[in-house]
């Protein structure tokens, strides 16, 4: 949307969004608060996944291995081995956990390139999700673990907030929602950031003028996966359970297609795209049975009129505008 719309324009879009992403829980719905708690975690997930595929040019189909990864340390240590809840030591051992097994991971799997490397990213995931499915002490069960309950936020005796309250967890994950995109605008207006997009440019001209391209893919695989484990962390405590399913491929596809619809490679397309994915899905399956079907055709249609995703309307209204106005 940068390169879209003015500064200005830009910036009383994104505060209007965030007016009304506020205000929203004002509604007393908790179902649709929870509903759209449930798309800002996706959004995150988006988020992660962009950092690969649209901005370092990398397709990975196992990004929801890192997504699951990220529940299961917290069902592990709050409630199957019951070691701690705290928020404050949960949610970072999450990241970091996440963060550790992707470096390892990004060792291997970015030796590959291309369709190649599409595979192996599948293959580590399918492995990940077989440990959870079926290692007991890692709570191997199709059927996954009911949570003992939310992390507590206590500092000593101080406790800031309970997120046992819908509205407190909306807010904690919109907060957390607009921390990561403030975070990765400053992160891709960087030489790092410029470097990674450099790569998905052209990577043998990276190489050729000197940049350590591989230690730049595997630093972007590795805040990647930390920023995924983050979204599982978070829809664990939404759901107030894990499952292996959270690791499955069908996981990471709905990660790529929120964003195809919302626009690869721009900052915002991972928040369109998960809005736009997951409200179709509850629109779509509060009419018909076969919503699926007409999820894919809506699908099918966005990506025929709307190549560049949802967020190329900007660029149309502005040529629209341009055309009548100019």
């Amino acid at each position: 949307m940068s390169t879209l719309i003015s500064s200005s324009s830009r910036a009383v879009i994104i505060a209007v969004f965030f007016v009304l992403l506020a205000g929203f829980p004002q509604l007393n719905q908790d179902f649709y608060t929870e509903l759209v708690t449930r798309v800002m975690i996706m959004s995150i997930f988006a988020i992660s996944l962009d950092l690969l595929l649209g901005y370092t040019g990398l397709i990975s189909f196992g990004h929801a291995g890192w997504f699951g990864m990220g529940a299961y340390v917290f069902a592990l240590l709050g409630t199957k081995y019951q070691l701690t809840s705290n928020l404050w030591l949960t949610l970072p051992a999450a990241m970091l956990v996440t963060a550790f097994f992707s470096f390892l991971v990004g060792l291997f799997v970015l030796r590959t390139r291309g369709m190649f490397f599409i595979m192996v990213t599948l293959a580590f995931a399918q492995i990940f999700y077989f440990l959870f499915h079926d290692v007991k002490a890692l709570g191997g069960s199709s059927d996954g673990m009911n949570l003992r309950g939310k992390p507590t936020t206590a500092i000593g005796h101080w406790v800031p907030f309970e997120l046992t309250d819908t509205n407190t967890l909306y807010y904690f994950v919109m907060v957390l929602m607009a921390a990561l995109l403030l975070f990765m605008a400053l992160l891709l207006r960087s030489p790092f950031g410029r470097a990674l997009q450099g790569i998905r440019e052209n990577e043998h001209r990276m190489e050729a003028i000197g940049f350590p391209v591989f230690r730049y893919k595997l630093a972007a695989f590795t805040i990647s996966g930390a920023f995924a484990g983050l979204a599982g962390y978070l829809f664990a405590i939404l759901n107030s359970s894990v499952n292996p399913e959270m690791l499955s491929w069908h996981q990471s596809a709905d990660g790529l297609l929120m964003l195809i619809l919302g626009g690869m490679g721009q900052l915002w397309g991972g928040v369109i795209g998960a809005f736009t994915f997951m409200l179709l899905q509850e629109v779509l399956s509060t009419f018909t049975k076969q919503w699926h079907l007409w999820l894919g055709i809506a699908i099918v249609l966005i990506v025929l009129f709307l190549p560049g995703g949802m967020i190329s309307i900007f660029e149309r209204i502005k040529g629209i505008w341009k055309r009548r106005f100019a």
